[in-house]
């Protein structure tokens, strides 16, 4: 399924409106909170709100902020 969007200004804000038939997809409504985060493919991924997943992700964070150094080395 492809769907075109289009970047829209909304107040002092940029957004984009999603097709009725992309929220239903994705189980969305007005006000669910969600995540954007970075696929291994270079692109974006849009993830419910789950609080669990919340928690994981500013852990992890977090972790590679302490060790950068350390994760660094490994990676050469």
């Amino acid at each position: 399924m492809l769907f075109k969007l289009k970047v829209r200004k909304i107040g002092n804000s940029l957004g984009m409106v999603l097709p009725r038939q992309a929220l239903a997809r994705l189980n969305v409504g007005t006000g669910d909170p969600h995540y954007i985060t970075d696929s291994p493919e270079g692109a974006f991924r849009l993830t419910p709100a789950i609080p669990e997943f919340g928690r994981q992700m500013e852990l992890s964070e977090s972790i590679l902020r302490r060790y950068r150094n350390a994760f660094r080395e490994l990676a050469k």
